[in-house]
């Protein structure tokens, strides 16, 4: 039987050959009846999945059948034809199908007659309805002057400062994200508790997100660097100082909060009763050069100087203030300082030996030659993984920063070259992520602390996000979890990060059909590590395609106007992501210190591109610049 993968193209002046129509016809009888039989061999999984998902379970079966085969030159037929070219039907496969063989059959005038009808097609208007009631369900009701929703990751921050939380909310924030693998529960609970008062506040409805942390793959500790403070102040291109650097002093027995911005140094004996605004605070520094701070605040027993001189403070180190009379006198003694971070430096041919055993990480040892001793080595914090890798599989470290092959694993070590990173080098530090695309991992979806932290999500969050999955398992364990907790309808977000969960998406998708609600975040960070930034764009549009067939909400995630949330100026190619990102149900920003800016121009681009574009669908309003004279 021919198949659609065989179909030749026959486009170009045979729109009024019956004998060419008949042949197409045939052709789409036969696609039919692939997706029909799809649904039977796959049937079961069916009858496994929530009510509200029958009739999406059966349509993404149909995507997935008609997917299994290259109908490009179908497309261009249909298209030379007028018709309905199959290429924006993943909400409403079978409806579309039959709609077109059901024009065709009137065009050469023959009964439309169907060997096996078919009942349960979804229209394209059901399928739409089904997204919206999806979304609703999962991420409340639709804002008031636009369809896609907002959802910001809440920053510590947001735990004391009521403002930040109620001008979110007010800016248009329609979900706030908490995520567990950072901060603990007393920080949660009371960004929880100003979330929820800013919603009655403002009567605006804001749903909660909780992350599980999940099985992240990260490089363990490093060997403690000199006890050493270094500040300097920022400089133009003609090396003058724009920005004084500032620096807090406080008590080292009774230190106090910092101001922002500033770097700390405690103080031991601290005898600032007599230091006024203004005065001079000198020391000689680390390098035995001679340093000045100019006291420019007090707040309570501390103080904060500025300076325009960079320096290395280490313990030890005496001030004396000096106020224009007299000689100088001491005011305390800089305490211990926490230890500075040694990040290990790797060049492309480095070896690096990933440890199971938890020891803290260091730079290789070199002879007096600089012949390498001992490579390079560093601790992962999930040793489990290391019966799962094999030689000649790629390795990525910090966002794919840093990228080597394995060459050698043992039970206690995985050998790994670098072959990628910068052509200077590269700087690896502690708790930074590892990805291994090509390794299938047997990593359970939740952790001992995931268990422990849904007890905390299931009584102050409307969802939870499950982190790094990879199978269909993974959801049923958090399902079996949440069932057990009492929580079977909290709504589910499955994080799509990894190779594996990309890969094995559709039969994910089915098995998260169990609960209601669900939907997807396209994690963008990780997955671009995992499947090559080169991929990123197709994986995304995989995704997008898949969720619509399967009617379930989609969160586009992962830098969305990053630059404007950090430095507060876009680029050009993210304002260009923002706006394709409409496509989705939801768009998440991350935190920073400009996210309410970020904000205020993400509604403005979404209220703007909604106008314009609708899932894949481009809507054809009226052109504002068609006009050809003036």
């Amino acid at each position: 039987m021919k198949t659609p993968r065989q179909f030749a193209s026959r486009t170009g002046g045979w729109e009024h050959d019956p004998t060419r129509l008949q042949r197409l016809i045939d052709d789409l009888k036969k696609l039919r009846e692939q997706l029909l039989e799809f649904e039977r061999k796959f049937g079961r999984h069916v009858n496994e999945v929530h009510p509200a998902y029958a009739a999406s379970a059966r349509n993404l079966l149909h995507y997935m059948a008609m997917r299994q085969h290259d109908i490009r030159n179908l497309q261009d037929e249909l298209a030379s034809l007028g018709l309905s070219s199959l290429g924006r039907s993943e909400s409403h496969v079978m409806a579309n199908l039959n709609a077109v063989l059901r024009l065709l059959h009137q065009v050469v005038g023959a009964p439309y007659k169907l060997t096996e009808p078919y009942k349960h097609a979804v229209t394209r208007p059901e399928g739409s309805s089904l997204i919206e009631t999806h979304t609703e369900s999962l991420l409340g009701g639709r804002p008031a002057r636009r369809t896609v929703r907002v959802m910001v990751t809440m920053p510590a921050e947001a735990a004391d400062d009521y403002a930040l939380v109620r001008d979110l909310i007010k800016g248009g924030m329609d979900c706030a994200r908490i995520n567990c693998a950072h901060d603990d529960k007393t920080v949660w609970g009371k960004i929880v508790k100003n979330i929820r008062r800013a919603q009655r506040e403002l009567t605006k409805p804001c749903r909660i997100l909780m992350d599980l942390g999940g099985p992240k793959l990260r490089t363990g500790d490093l060997e403690p660097g000199p006890r050493v403070l270094k500040w300097r102040p920022r400089r133009d291109a003609t090396g003058r100082v724009t920005s004084p650097a500032s620096v807090w002093l406080t008590p080292a027995e009774k230190p106090e909060p910092p101001v922002a911005a500033a770097d700390v140094a405690p103080v031991v004996g601290a005898d600032f009763a007599a230091v006024e605004i203004g005065d001079a605070i000198e020391f000689v520094d680390a390098r035995e050069r001679r340093r000045t701070l100019r006291v420019v605040e007090r707040s309570g027993k501390s103080l904060r100087a500025e300076s325009d001189q960079t320096a290395y403070v280490v313990p030890g180190i005496e001030l004396k203030r000096q106020s224009g009379e007299g000689e100088p006198s001491v005011c305390g003694v800089v305490g211990d300082l926490p230890p500075t971070e040694k990040p290990i430096e790797l060049a492309y041919g480095d070896l690096l030996v990933l440890t199971a055993e938890p020891k803290p990480g260091a730079g290789a040892k070199l002879d007096e030659s600089g012949a390498v001793i001992e490579p390079a080595h560093i601790a992962c914090t999930l040793p489990e993984i290391f019966g799962d890798v094999q030689p000649g599989e790629r390795i990525w470290f910090d966002d794919g920063k840093i990228g080597g092959v394995i060459e050698t694993v043992s039970p206690g070590e995985i050998h790994v070259r670098i072959v990628r990173g910068k052509p200077t080098g590269d700087k690896l530090r502690a708790d930074k992520g590892i990805n291994l695309p090509d390794s299938r991992l047997r990593l359970k979806g939740l952790t001992r602390q995931d268990t422990e932290d849904l007890k905390f999500i299931v009584k102050h969050a409307d969802l939870t996000a499950l982190s790094f999955l990879r199978t269909p398992d993974d959801v049923r364990e958090l399902q079996t979890r949440l069932e057990k907790l009492g929580a079977g309808n909290l709504g589910i977000i499955l994080k799509i990060e990894t190779r594996q969960a990309l890969e094995g998406l559709p039969a994910i998708l089915l098995a998260a059909m169990r609960s209601h609600p669900i939907g997807v975040m396209i994690a963008r960070g990780d997955l671009a590590v995992e499947c090559g930034y080169e991929r990123l764009a197709e994986a995304q549009e995989e995704i997008l395609w898949l969720c619509e067939a399967s009617h379930i909400p989609v969160i586009w995630a992962t830098q969305v106007l990053e630059n404007l949330t950090k430095q507060g100026l876009p680029s050009r190619a993210e304002i260009t992501d923002a706006a394709m990102s409409v496509r989705a149900e939801c768009v998440m920003l991350n935190k920073g210190p400009f996210i309410l800016e970020s904000l205020r121009v993400l509604d403005d681009i979404m209220q703007r591109m909604e106008v314009h574009q609708q899932k894949k669908n481009s809507l054809l309003g009226r052109l504002e610049v068609s006009e050809i004279d003036k």
